[in-house]
């Protein structure tokens, strides 16, 4: 291990500060163990290593990026299948990180498929392997045309063992492999694996990304077989110069939009300029459709053909329109609509299908600098909610992120019913607040802190909002103008959501003081006043104005066990009397006052109201 650099000190000779060496080193790009090495502050040593780990994330996402826009720019110069697959098996193999990558291609001859090409492998028998339509991993991604992945392939029963895989595999030494079929148009031509020599756990965005490459393996020896078919046929219709012409033009439009989309990527564009480029290449109208799009959303003209295409996951067409799904391996991310007069040749339909290749890579670029900048906020809500750090430092962040301390904020704790996914509920929380305010996870729940003077109407403004697709509960506390007081906001905020679950009122959203005498009980500074006052407020104004005695007759009431009778003697008047004074207070707190909540709540609001200075 290195040794830690050498301490500066100042014009006392004293010690520089461990919290300053940490950023220093930071700085510096010092690796975690010459972190560690930095004695003293444990909690700043602590939180460099976070830093320095969050670094090292970001710097593997952005090579994992790049290491796509590099095969796909690859890809779409490779003119010979076979450089096109081993590109991407060398592709797979650094993009995974995995020991081992490779591919099997499908002989129709024989019915099985084939060892086509490796990268990492050391086995000869391994190489020549052959696997027959539902034998092992491969046959059985081969034979079903769906990915499959395992942390311990030989310990797996899932799949069909035989001597001759078993054997190859155990030759290599894989132990995890994950596998994803290509599929060239509508049929199945071969499989594209990952595989690792020690026991590993493949994540579904790992499947993902193994899924785009098989992808861009699949449209690219598409591209590859239609030009060299074009080449044939310009070779045999030589003597045809409008045929020869109309081909020309789709290669130079092949080759426009390759251009055209390549540089779209490496400049950043988005979603918006990739469909605006397609339009003006083919002279058509283009949308795009997301995954959220429904039955409900979709514009009713290109329901047909966006059904179409989801049920084959290729290009459909439709009279005028035609429409590509837009995936990463399983996961659907939308849908490209083409509308013009007039038919496509295949060139230009290639160049719908590339088209879709490339907005699946935008928006998986996309999803990423997001999934950065959520992973930020997460870590930024945990630390305001637990007070973690040096209040300076959180003060410096939340400024960074438009959180004005010096205003005040509710904080409103969101929970999900079910098994609906966090990150869809940050997703919609942030759209129901229009993106204002800081939305993160923490504690298992989705957090904001918003800018708002009161508590309970955002609350129940985003539980209603959100209640439009899936049933969600929002408690809210506050408000606040100092970050220190957050902690227990949240707490507050927190309690009030196990509240309305307990209380039956699942997907509404409410602070502490809506919950009436619940109230009392989840909120940090319970309002007596106010509760008294919202309870008997009537009864109370009535007695002021007309100097009655309607309070007190209540209290003798409710100690007669509501009778009237009762209630007459104690107060030593007539019993009409006190049925009177009755039916005026169920005019003014309406006829439901004896029904046993709101008496509950009434009987309550008596007793606390003793507590009051000026009862």
């Amino acid at each position: 291990m290195p040794a830690p650099p050498h301490i500066v000190t100042g014009p006392a000779d004293e010690p520089e500060p461990p919290s300053r060496t940490l950023l220093r080193l930071l700085a510096a790009g010092a690796r975690p163990e010459q972190l560690a090495a930095v004695e003293g502050d444990a909690e700043a040593r602590e939180d460099a290593l976070v830093v320095r780990g969050v670094f090292d994330a970001h710097r593997r996402r952005e090579s994992e990026l790049a290491a796509l826009v590099d095969t796909a720019r690859d890809l779409a110069a490779a003119q010979d299948p076979a450089g096109v697959l081993e590109a991407i098996v060398r592709r797979a193999r650094a993009l995974l990180g995995t020991d081992v990558a490779y591919l099997t291609l499908y002989d129709p001859a024989r019915g099985d498929t084939f060892m086509r090409t490796t990268d990492g492998s050391v086995s000869i028998a391994f190489q020549n392997v052959r696997l027959s339509l539902g034998d092992g991993l491969g046959g059985l991604a081969a034979s079903t045309h769906k990915p499959y992945w395992t942390a311990d392939y030989m310990a797996d029963g899932r799949f069909n063992h035989t001597r001759s895989i078993d054997g190859a595999v155990n030759d290599e030494g894989l132990v995890a492999i994950c596998g994803t079929p290509l599929l060239v148009e509508e049929a199945f031509v071969g499989v594209l694996f990952a595989a690792n020599r020690t026991p590993r756990p493949f994540t579904r965005e790992e499947v993902a990304l193994l899924g785009s490459l098989a992808a861009l393996a699949a449209v690219s020896l598409v591209q590859t077989r239609a030009a060299a078919e074009t080449t044939q046929a310009l070779a045999a219709l030589s003597a045809a110069h409008e045929t020869v012409g109309r081909y020309t033009a789709g290669v130079e439009r092949a080759a426009a939009a390759h251009d055209s989309f390549t540089k779209i990527v490496l400049a950043g564009g988005g979603v918006e300029d990739l469909t605006a480029a397609l339009g003006d290449l083919l002279d058509a109208s283009v949308t795009f459709l997301d995954a959220e799009s429904t039955d409900d959303t979709c514009p009713p003209s290109m329901l047909d053909v966006v059904s179409a295409t989801h049920a084959t996951g290729r290009l459909a067409h439709d009279g005028s329109r035609w429409a590509v799904t837009v995936s990463a391996g399983p996961e659907v991310l939308g849908t490209l609509v083409l509308e013009r007069g007039g038919d496509l040749d295949d060139a230009d339909e290639r160049t719908i299908e590339r088209a879709a290749l490339v907005t699946a890579l935008i928006l998986l670029f996309a999803r990423a600098e997001a999934d950065a900048e959520q992973r930020a906020s997460s870590d930024l809500v945990a630390d305001l909610m637990t007070g973690r750090g040096d209040l300076a430092s959180r003060t410096a962040r939340a400024r960074g992120r438009r959180l004005d301390p010096d205003e005040p904020h509710v904080v409103l704790v969101v929970r999900g019913a079910g098994d609906q996914p966090r990150r869809s509920l940050v997703l919609s929380t942030q759209s129901a607040l229009d993106g204002a305010g800081l939305v993160g996870e923490h504690d298992g729940d989705v957090v904001a802190v918003i800018g708002a003077g009161e508590a309970g109407p955002p609350a129940r403004q985003v539980a209603q909002r959100l209640g439009r697709r899936a049933r969600v509960t929002v408690g809210a506390a506050g408000p606040t103008s100092e970050l220190a007081a957050l902690p227990d906001l949240h707490a507050e905020a927190a309690r009030t959501v196990a509240a309305l679950t307990a209380l039956g009122r699942e997907g509404d959203g409410a602070a502490a003081a809506d919950l009436g005498f619940a109230g009392l009980v989840v909120g940090s500074s319970p309002q007596i006043g106010l509760f008294v006052d919202t309870v008997l407020g009537p009864v109370a104004d009535y007695d002021r104005r007309r100097r009655t005695e309607l309070l007190t007759t209540l209290e003798a009431y409710f100690a007669a066990g509501c009778s009237p009778r009762h209630a007459a003697d104690s107060l030593h008047v007539h019993v009409n009397t006190v049925a009177q004074r009755i039916e005026r207070i169920s005019a003014l707190l309406g006829s439901d006052w004896q029904q046993p909540e709101r008496s509950l709540e009434i009987q309550l609001a008596l007793r606390l109201r003793r507590l009051l200075p000026d009862a």
